[in-house]
């Protein structure tokens, strides 16, 4: 569609003020009329991250996972996955995830690597029912379907262990009520550990935490899928704010950089840790600037989508599909 790669287009519409795909193809001379399923999508996600408080998201540029907010199965159906604060969760919770589970007759319930729990088999047009009843036990979307934050995998660590050095729970459940929703280039998944032990695997995380007597280290650039490789130790801070604020700004330096579908182990790769440590370890301005371009992204981002569909958005995404004769197709 265009022979210009994607630091070029990203670079290009901050520096010309693109704010809507039509205009981005117009201005940058884009070879097809409406794009593909591989240049919409992209161009969606860097208009989201550039113009958080300007741009509408455009559903018709997501895929289907996105578009409808659970992921598709082999068999057509759905999974839904809820979001477990740091994988924590309560009785009142459980009751009402078997609750659904009756009532909708879903025939597959697992429990997650991420310490959460996949409900499978779920047909299109009940997803919203669906919602609407873990909705009322205070559940919100995990994005499990997402270009975005995934889970944030937790051990007990001192409230409970022997071993723990720091409270990794509260620390990963304050990580992941601060940063979810919000979109990135690919899934980002990450883990905080009490100790070097390291129970909730922060070692092999997009961004993990280990926590050590002398504070918190933070680990970056890891991944345990296709391709397997430790992470890159970005540094050591002392307290949870600081741990707080280079995880955010990590993050969000990875969403303005990377190129749309490049895991940040890819990204790192490609830029270098050296200049990665640089900007977030180094210089404190550029750090905070990350920040707080992230806290006012949040403003727009963190919003349920479940609720939202519950309440009538985008409805006609979930009527099933109509049984239409021959005779009837042709007229």
């Amino acid at each position: 569609c265009t022979p210009l790669g994607h630091d070029d287009v990203r670079r290009l519409i901050k520096a010309k003020d693109l704010k809507t795909i039509p205009a981005v193809m117009q201005e940058l001379e884009w070879k097809t009329s409406c794009g593909c399923a591989k240049c919409r999508p992209a161009l969606n996600y860097y208009l989201v991250c550039d113009w958080p408080d300007q741009y509408a998201d455009d559903y018709q540029s997501r895929f289907i996972n996105e578009r409808v907010h659970a992921n598709i199965q082999k068999d057509g159906t759905y999974s839904v996955v809820p979001r477990m604060w740091g994988g924590v969760t309560s009785a009142g919770e459980l009751r009402a995830i078997a609750d659904v589970v009756d009532k909708f007759e879903i025939p597959m319930v697992k429990v997650t690597g991420g310490q959460r729990i996949d409900m499978l088999g779920i047909r299109k047009e009940d997803l919203p029912a669906v919602w609407a009843d873990l909705g009322k036990a205070g559940f919100v979307s995990g994005h499990a379907y997402a270009k975005g934050l995934r889970t944030v995998k937790t051990c007990v660590g001192s409230d409970w262990c022997r071993f723990g050095t720091q409270d990794s729970t509260g620390l990963g459940i304050r990580i992941e009520k601060f940063m979810w929703g919000s979109w990135t280039p690919a899934k980002v998944k990450m883990a905080v550990s009490g100790c070097p032990r390291n129970c909730a695997e922060a070692t092999c995380k997009d961004v993990g935490v280990v926590c050590v007597d002398s504070g918190y280290e933070i680990h970056f650039a890891g991944a345990a899928g296709l391709d397997i490789r430790g992470t890159e130790v970005l540094g050591l801070v002392k307290t949870e704010d600081e741990a707080l604020e280079v995880i955010v700004a990590l993050v969000q330096m990875y969403r303005e950089q990377a190129r749309y579908l490049e895991r940040i182990y890819k990204w790192a790769k490609r830029i270098g840790t050296a200049e990665i440590k640089k900007q977030i370890l180094d210089d404190t301005e550029k750090r905070r600037a990350y920040f707080e371009r992230f806290v006012f992204s949040q403003k727009f981002a963190q919003v349920d989508p479940w609720s939202e569909r519950v309440s009538g958005k985008d409805k006609h995404e979930f009527r099933p599909m109509a049984s239409v004769g021959f005779a009837e197709a042709a007229e």
